[in-house]
């Protein structure tokens, strides 16, 4: 028989309770009185949480460029690769590789130096190069996984073979949301392949921390909506009767049962998506948004207008508390996945993201908002020097950039390097495991201290690896 601490027996435990409960002189609501008082003590899981220490940056907005944006056509030039055209690699090319690569190729667009700190920008984003001295480049990035499903697992949740919590979730569990009515990790527009809602999954941690996406990349985002966001045959009231009933059943159970977390969590979310009913179409609504402010990030032209909406959505959500929004640049293919036609995939997609991009930067600065919200823009890897038939580049995980902007990083920095050729990280590297530690540093969160016990085991998002890199800090 089971018994619990006093040595009571489980069966006599409910029974007490249930002879309490039904006793004319209420020791039963007293019971129950208590046991939501214990609840009430029990945090709200999405409620506002102090960091390890000082915070650089509150939010995270992330960019992510689904596929992989060629670093060697973007934001690191290579003379050499422009003098070597059409030789040989004069060195040895990864172990493993995801394709068989030939001869060097250069890269078919001109870079120029912007800004007062001098960053190189290639004229696939001459609106981005106007915000160089805002932004930290971090070159010498590198990873683990060529493809493209171990490499967005990795990139989001730590691990590119095992089902782990996504960065946000993490980032939802250290610090909850500035805002009640709303989740604290939101994702717009995610890509369902490659790892799909993993890449924004809770796995062991509560539910409450997953991510909650608005559409997917085959949904225009002015059609993203949370789903079953509005009910449109019962009413508030009645919903709220029905809520406050169902809350007072789970009540009754806990009583009887004793606190248990799952239930918790079910009726936490509940609640949430209750409020959200209000507060969530007032994000999606730009209605309220200048036509300035449209413009701001194009979308007053057919072009930007998609991921545009989307960057101003995430602005939205960033002010009103949101902790981490994600806004993912894809497409029912793989975006900037360019085996081939590098030229003209590579220019189609900086024409749809590059003034958007702009717009959320200067507006946020403009707003006093990029001070404490963190910018992070890339993709699962970069791209070969080399070139994969006559005018593709295949996938790259040794090497490739990154860039951050505003939550206390030093804007007009370039940080690392690859080679002379950029084929592999060289100097100061940084793996997405190390990122990951900074990022949660500028968030105020030491990423040997955020630990989740699970299966036996503390887990965290570097899992056993990661250094901080504090030089990119202003």
């Amino acid at each position: 028989m089971q018994s619990d601490l006093s040595g009571a027996s489980l069966t006599s435990r409910v029974s007490r309770r249930h002879w309490l409960k039904q006793s004319a002189a209420g020791f039963g609501s007293l019971a129950l009185s208590s046991l939501l008082s214990e609840s009430a003590l029990a945090a709200d899981p999405l409620a506002s949480k102090a960091p390890h220490f000082p915070a650089r940056a509150k939010r995270i907005i992330f960019l992510f460029m689904t596929g992989g944006p060629s670093h060697v056509d973007t934001f690191d030039p290579k003379p050499l690769l422009d003098r070597d055209d059409g030789k040989p690699l004069p060195f040895a090319k990864p172990r493993v590789q995801f394709n068989s690569t030939g001869n060097l190729l250069k890269s078919p667009w001109a870079f120029r130096q912007y800004g007062e700190s001098g960053a190189w920008v290639s004229d696939l984003f001459p609106h981005v190069a106007q915000c160089v001295d805002d932004m930290c480049f971090v070159h010498s990035m590198h990873g683990t996984n060529p493809a493209h499903g171990g490499a967005l697992l990795k990139l989001h949740t730590g691990s590119d073979n095992f089902v782990r919590p996504s960065i946000g979730s993490w980032i939802s569990y250290g610090l909850g949301t500035d805002n009640s009515n709303l989740p604290a990790f939101v994702t717009i527009c995610p890509t369902l392949g490659h790892g799909g809602i993993n890449n924004w999954g809770s796995a062991f941690l509560p539910a409450a921390y997953q991510g909650t996406p608005l559409g997917n990349a085959s949904v225009p985002s002015d059609k993203a909506r949370v789903r079953y966001i509005s009910n449109s045959v019962v009413s508030r009231e009645v919903q709220r009767m029905q809520l406050e009933r169902l809350n007072q059943m789970n009540r009754e159970h806990q009583a009887v049962s004793g606190l248990e977390p799952s239930l918790e969590a079910r009726i936490n979310s509940f609640e949430l998506a209750f409020r959200m009913q209000t507060a969530m179409p007032l994000v999606e609504d730009l209605s309220s948004e200048s036509e300035e402010t449209q413009k701001l990030y194009g979308m007053d032209d057919p072009v930007n207008a998609n991921f545009g909406r989307m960057c101003l959505m995430a602005r939205r959500f960033a002010e009103r508390g949101v902790r981490y929004i994600q806004v993912t640049h894809s497409d029912s293919n793989v975006q900037w996945d360019q085996h081939s036609d590098l030229k003209n995939g590579h220019e189609k997609n900086a024409r749809e993201v590059d003034k958007p991009i702009a717009g959320l930067l200067r507006d946020l600065k403009a707003r006093g908002l990029l001070e404490d919200t963190l910018v992070w823009w890339g993709g699962e890897f970069g791209r070969t020097p080399t070139a994969e038939g006559q005018n593709g580049r295949d996938h790259n995980c040794e090497g490739f950039t990154m860039w951050l902007a505003g939550g206390g990083v030093k804007g007009g920095l370039r940080y690392g390097s690859t080679d002379d050729y950029g084929y592999y990280a060289a100097e100061d590297k940084v793996h997405i495991h190390d990122l990951h530690a900074t990022i949660l540093h500028l968030m105020g969160l030491d990423h040997e201290r955020l630990t989740y016990r699970y299966a036996g085991r503390d887990f965290r998002l570097t899992d056993v690896e990661g250094n901080v890199v504090h030089q990119l800090f202003a």
